[in-house]
């Protein structure tokens, strides 16, 4: 067969986004471009790849097993590119980055200069969203997520952690008072987690008194995890969004335990203040790098990985 593989590409993005005209607006080319190069590699192999239908488009069982080849040839092209590439001129090209808001204003924002001057022919299209994407359907080339990744098909480096703390600004402070105890918390507004309730169970630090009030009570954590108790936090104002929850803390909405990643610039400013240190467990949250196992030995992906790893290793201020 005679295969361009552009159009090898080309039929993979069509597949992993589902439509002619999804992948024509990726490439910013005309439906019939798409059409055109699908009906090219449809000739040199021989056979249909895909059906369609009213529905959308699927596979053939040929187009099931030109896509597992397809994969593999394109890992293969991407991996001899970027070795030989690297060797002669370093690492270079787009790699899509996948990140949530948070860490997208807390990580990328701040090292990407740095990025950018160790490695001047890298370029980085960052996805910043909170929702678990998928890397392959989205093109995601290194993504970087908190927690252990749980998938074969993944590639997991630990590039870090960090810890949370309990954070105000000075003007919720003023008109509410700085808490001396931990049993203060019932009479403060509290930003909670709507969608992650393990984030609202605020565990103690060793030897913190164990407060027990009407408007909220600790619970104690079950026999997996019995090191401490841990403090509920209803929340006065709740989201959904790490961002969203920096935002309302900066305006003085409530106190919320933020990521240190997070609040570090705005404790450094002054913009936000630490509330009961030492009285909650920080919670070390470990980060990783996560790739495609086929992406995974890309110099311009090792790069990056290796330049997040540096900067999270730096000290604090």
């Amino acid at each position: 067969m005679n295969l361009e593989l552009d159009d090898v590409a080309l039929f993979m993005r069509i597949h992993a986004l589902g439509t002619l005209s999804a992948a024509a607006r990726e490439r910013n080319w005309p439906v019939s471009q798409v059409s055109r190069a699908l009906a090219r590699l449809e000739s040199a192999c021989g056979v249909r790849l895909l059906h369609r239908s009213t529905h959308g488009l699927s596979l053939t069982d040929e187009g099931d097993t030109f896509a597992t080849h397809a994969a593999q040839l394109l890992a293969t092209r991407d991996e001899l590119a970027g070795d030989l590439t690297g060797k002669l001129a370093g690492p270079s090209g787009w790699v899509r980055v996948g990140v949530s808001p948070a860490l997208a204003e807390a990580l990328i924002a701040p090292s990407l200069v740095g990025l950018y001057e160790r490695h001047p022919d890298l370029h980085i299209d960052l996805c910043a969203d909170d929702r678990m994407v998928d890397m392959a359907r989205d093109g995601i080339d290194l993504a970087l997520r908190t927690g252990t990744p749980h998938s074969d098909n993944l590639v997991a480096r630990h590039i870090g952690e960090y810890g949370r703390v309990l954070c105000a600004s000075p003007a919720y402070l003023a008109r509410h008072g700085q808490p001396a105890t931990v049993a203060d918390l019932a009479h403060h507004r509290l930003i909670a987690s709507s969608v992650s309730p393990p984030l609202n169970q605020w565990p103690l630090a060793p030897g913190t008194p164990v407060p027990v009030t009407p408007a909220s009570a600790p619970t104690r954590r079950t026999a997996r995890t019995p090191e401490a108790p841990t403090w509920q936090a209803s929340g006065h104002t709740r989201s959904d969004n790490s961002a969203a929850t920096l935002a309302l803390v900066l305006h003085g909405v409530g106190m919320a335990r933020l990521s240190e990643l997070v609040a570090r610039p705005h404790l450094a400013s002054g913009a936000l203040v630490p509330v009961l240190q030492g009285h909650f467990d920080p919670q070390q949250v470990p980060v990783y790098a996560v790739m495609l196992q086929e992406r995974h030995r890309l110099p311009k992906v090792r790069a990056c990985t290796e330049w997040w790893r540096e900067w999270m290793a730096r000290p604090a201020g």
